[in-house]
């Protein structure tokens, strides 16, 4: 199987767990481009700034985080030949507020303070993207109900309705894409969860021994 094959299934198991834009960009349009639609989209310090981005997002511990899997260059490389213009205009306009507000909460850029203040300042605009999230989807339910419907939609139905055109969120890409490329790489395959070669003999039902890690394949 072929990593965008294993990035396409995880990201449906997944389901809910990650952004409309992203699930959009799985169902309309992550198939390999005629044309590169955002070459040249960051520079070499926002470039750089997205992998120190996804290993506060998923650090190193008992196993090697975003950072050793080679995330941060997998993650510029998805927005820019998968995502849309208006989610990519979001995307540089984050990179830009949060290099903006390491100058100005701590007087230095985002990529020479700690590792403490970048999880800080990373986690503030977390919250701000979960009470944004929360914001336009009661909009968008009051909107529903006003045509009828009565019902709120799910991301993955969202995805399904609107594509990746949707209300897009630097952070929701963010941490999307990190669980996605760590998920699916070497080091978060065989290290991160427990690892099966496949194909092979098929059990439809493992149970697992406590504080075992979850399968991969």
């Amino acid at each position: 199987m072929e990593r965008r094959d294993a990035v396409r299934n995880i990201a449906f198991l997944m389901g809910g767990a990650l952004s409309a834009t992203t699930i959009g960009v799985f169902l309309d349009s992550c198939n390999t481009p005629s044309t590169k639609k955002g070459s040249g989209l960051f520079s070499a310090d926002q470039d750089q700034l997205i992998t120190e981005v996804a290993d506060i997002i998923i650090p190193s511990t008992k196993t090697p985080g975003a950072k050793a899997a080679g995330v941060g260059p997998w993650i510029s490389m998805m927005v820019r030949d998968c995502y849309p213009k208006e989610a990519q205009d979001v995307f540089v306009k984050g990179l830009e507020d949060l290099e903006a507000r390491s100058k100005k909460e701590y007087n230095n850029s985002f990529l020479k303070i700690s590792v403490k203040e970048r999880g800080e300042l990373l986690g503030k605009v977390r919250d701000e993207t979960v009470a944004a999230q929360k914001a336009d989807g009661e909009k968008a339910a009051a909107a529903e109900k006003a045509k009828g419907t009565g019902k709120a939609l799910t991301n993955t139905v969202k995805a399904a309705k609107y594509g990746p055109q949707g209300p897009s969120y630097f952070f929701a890409i963010a941490r999307d894409l990190t669980m996605l490329g760590y998920f699916t790489s070497e080091i978060g395959a065989t290290q991160a969860l427990e690892y099966i070669d496949v194909p092979g003999r098929y059990n439809g039902c493992v149970d697992l021994k406590p504080g075992q890690k979850v399968y991969s394949s």
